[in-house]
């Protein structure tokens, strides 16, 4: 490694408190961008489930998880755009730093809480698909599977490449 990138990684960028701001504030909303869009279009699905002819067949236990998916899914989708609205009423009033903070706490919980509405929309389609024993071991590898990739890899990565 050369001591010019040795130099840099261990200065960072060279950025004002306000620049660093701005480049936070547009990664965030490309995070953001991604995750509104995948917890809009699962939550319109949902929102549709109940005005199905099959709604009325399912039993007390899918009505309970199609109505906490619902609730989870208005949750996700809430904080997901939090960041916009947020943005949208403190801009241009100095405070991006904070509202960068802010918003990012907001993507962090919406993400959370697509995480379970995802999890709980895949319980219902696979209890309505198949009542079989093995469901529960299903939904659990693929939550395992985003807790791995959500959370679990970047944690490491970010752990593993930080400098102290």
């Amino acid at each position: 490694m050369s001591t010019a990138v040795g130099d840099e990684r261990r200065r960072g960028r060279d950025e004002t408190e306000e620049e660093r701001a701005d480049r936070k504030w547009g990664e965030l909303i490309q995070e953001v961008r991604v995750a509104q869009t995948g917890v809009q279009i699962l939550f319109g699905f949902l929102l549709t489930v109940v005005f199905t002819p099959r709604y009325a067949s399912l039993g007390d236990t899918e009505h309970a998880i199609y109505i906490v998916t619902v609730v989870l899914g208005a949750c996700a989708t809430g904080a997901l755009i939090g960041p916009v609205s947020l943005h949208r009423l403190v801009s241009g009033r100095r405070v991006k730093p904070e509202a960068v903070t802010w918003a990012s706490r907001m993507t962090f919980i919406g993400l959370v809480l697509l995480l379970a509405t995802m999890t709980s929309a895949l319980l219902l389609i696979l209890r309505v698909a198949t009542h079989d024993a093995y469901v529960p071991y299903l939904v659990t590898a693929v939550v395992a599977w985003y807790l791995l990739f959500w959370f679990g890899v970047p944690m490491w990565t970010r752990h593993r490449y930080t400098s102290r």
